[in-house]
């Protein structure tokens, strides 16, 4: 009968920061899961994870099974642990500047029961709707720009489950809307990272006024704010003998569409790197501070209204809760919330996210925010100058890529952990020829490049 493979040790020595939040044979079990999450190619089910290590034919393969749907760990340790080791290797001075997005795992069947019916941000556009059954997830990211790579990274440390609305009726339980989960996830953030300023960009979906006020005393929140929205100045001082109930705002202020479209409007003219698609892009922005007021609540902000000096893209504005935040710099935050799309497509590409097979709550509720992690492991490990040396640019003669790429990246720590395999089990023989050293180049590259 097979026994438990040998894990290189230095993947061991990666995963020894999270060895306190798990029983020994969790983690032993635990390591075999990931080694063979990394180099499996296709779908990430325990099956081909363990088929790829040489387990196969074993007969404990339940044991690496309720390493996900019974064994007793916490998502949440290993979360604030996976943000200290990103934050200590990328962010160890300034601000933290994390994002809040939410993604669909497109999943059918009858046992998934937190599964809902929402629109799929995929296939929909803005002119045509397209509803998807699956899960919904709400995922932190620490934004960072990767030197080796030439651009801002997404990277995911917490991803929450967000219940569709039939399942909480199921279990009597109150829904808690998507607001309500990142109200949650940003305080946590804040309390495990209580000495530093963190900086939390978001949509428009998280525009919330009633989410702004819940952390703004934690944290800094960026997220869309609506050409309509009504904006006050704050009240005036309340006079002694005034009677009645004191006022909330001021006086009514333009909305920003009246402004964007005034023509003495004063606007300030900066060019802005790292732009939706890659490179810069000349803007034009004003700014100022504001009560954002709706019947019954209202928060103090600081809104920046952009417009394109080409005219290509529509205007748009933001709004930030520190109302002594500097408005390019508000812009330059909120501009790197657009690669946790290209993490979510990374993660289905070459994780294999959306191909798992679990049917339990808690196997569903652990495995993809594991394969999200992944994403920021492989990351953080290829941040080593050992790994780093391995991760080139894959191009051809027709296909020039000068930056590292996050398939780049896996396939460097692939290579790092066939090769501790390999020189585990057998010598190299000194006579081998040139041609045949060719060979073996080509198909380590094939095995180690995601399909």
């Amino acid at each position: 009968m097979p026994v438990q493979p040998h894990v290189p040790d230095l993947l061991s020595t990666w995963l020894v920061p999270f060895r306190s939040g798990l029983t020994g044979p969790t983690f032993r079990h635990a390591l075999v899961l990931v080694m063979g999450a990394l180099l499996t190619p296709g779908r990430r089910t325990v099956t081909a994870m363990l088929t790829v290590v040489g387990l196969a034919r074993t007969r404990s393969f339940t044991n690496y099974h309720r390493v996900l749907n019974r064994n007793q760990w916490s998502s949440r340790e290993i979360a604030r642990c996976l943000l200290g080791l990103l934050v200590a290797s990328f962010v160890p001075a300034g601000p933290v500047i994390i994002a809040l997005d939410d993604t669909l795992e497109r999943r059918w069947g009858a046992r998934i029961r937190a599964r809902g019916i929402y629109r799929d941000p995929v296939r929909s556009s803005h002119g045509h709707f397209v509803k998807a059954s699956g899960l919904r997830w709400l995922s932190t990211m620490l934004l960072v720009p990767i030197p080796w790579a030439g651009r801002v990274w997404a990277l995911p440390f917490l991803t929450v489950l967000a219940p569709s609305e039939r399942f909480s009726r199921e279990h009597r339980q109150r829904h808690k809307a998507l607001t309500d989960w990142a109200r949650q996830a940003l305080l946590q953030v804040a309390r495990w990272l209580p000495d530093r300023r963190i900086v939390a960009v978001a949509d428009q979906s998280f525009a919330a006024i009633d989410l702004l006020n819940a952390v703004r005393h934690r944290l800094c929140m960026i997220t869309r704010l609506r050409l309509d929205a009504r904006l006050f100045t704050p009240a005036p001082r309340r006079r002694p003998g005034t009677r009645g109930r004191p006022r909330i705002v001021g006086q009514r202020l333009p909305s920003l569409a009246e402004r964007l479209a005034h023509p003495k409007t004063a606007w300030r003219r900066v060019w802005v790197d790292g732009w939706y698609g890659g490179g810069g892009r000349l803007i034009e922005f004003v700014s100022g501070t504001a009560i954002w007021h709706h019947p019954g609540k209202h928060v103090p902000i600081r809104y920046v209204l952009v417009r394109d000096v080409a005219g290509l893209l529509k205007p748009q504005a933001f709004l930030c809760t520190d109302l002594e935040a500097d408005p390019l710099e508000i812009v330059r935050w909120f501009v790197r919330r657009w690669s946790t799309e290209v993490t979510f497509a990374e993660a289905r590409r070459h994780l294999g996210m959306e191909t798992q097979r679990q049917w339990s709550d808690k196997a569903i509720a652990r495995t993809t925010p594991a394969l999200l992690g992944l994403f920021s492991l492989v990351s953080l490990w290829t941040d080593d100058p050992a790994i780093r040396r391995l991760a080139r640019p894959r191009c051809a003669a027709w296909y020039d890529k000068r930056t590292i790429t996050f398939s780049d990246a896996l396939a460097a720590v692939r290579r790092s952990l066939w090769a501790a395999a390999v020189s585990n089990a057998s010598r190299r023989p000194a006579n081998m020829t040139k041609s045949q050293i060719d060979v073996l180049k080509r198909m380590t590259a094939a095995l180690c490049y995601p399909a």
